[in-house]
């Protein structure tokens, strides 16, 4: 319940109807098939598209911390706090090394989209052999795997890079 009297001042509420997408899965809250969302804020300044906006680029900071989740943050699985630290920490690394390579080596939209348990089973699932030859080390990939080409052009621009 909001108690108007404590509301600070020039608090707005802007509040967005909109038709969920094809296949989404409605809400308790969503009325004649219509989900509402409503954004609170302080700001004075700017127009209220601009507000929404600043709004739904919020949502790309909870999507990392959704996916942080998903790469291990969610359960603590040692007792020791020490260990609980590093595990955080370990698990930080990898969320931001994927962050990282996604924007990196992926040129396409839909990859650099995918969340851990898809990049899991398309991409890092991928059988692989090291070969040493002539002082030289190769991968071999497995050629029949669906996203192979997509993991080879991502690797291919991770090593153009040149290093700092």
């Amino acid at each position: 319940m909001l108690d108007l009297k404590s509301w600070p001042d020039g608090m707005r509420v802007i509040v967005r109807k909109e038709i969920p997408h094809v296949g989404a899965q409605l809400r308790i809250t969503d009325i004649d098939g219509n989900r509402y969302t409503a954004i609170a804020t302080n700001q004075e300044k700017g127009q209220l598209a601009a507000l929404e906006v600043r709004h739904r680029l919020r949502a790309r900071c909870e999507d990392r911390i959704r996916n942080a989740k998903d790469t291990g943050l969610a359960n603590l699985p040692l007792k020791a706090f020490a260990g609980n630290e590093l595990w955080c920490h370990v698990v930080m690394l990898a969320a931001e090394i994927m962050a990282w390579t996604q924007m990196i080596a992926f040129t396409d939209k839909k990859p650099r989209r995918w969340e851990p348990k898809k990049l899991r089973v398309r991409l890092f699932e991928i059988g692989g052999k090291i070969a040493t030859h002539a002082r030289q080390t190769t991968l071999h990939l497995a050629s029949t795997a669906p996203e192979v080409q997509l993991l080879i052009k991502g690797l291919q621009r991770i090593t153009a890079l040149s290093p700092p």
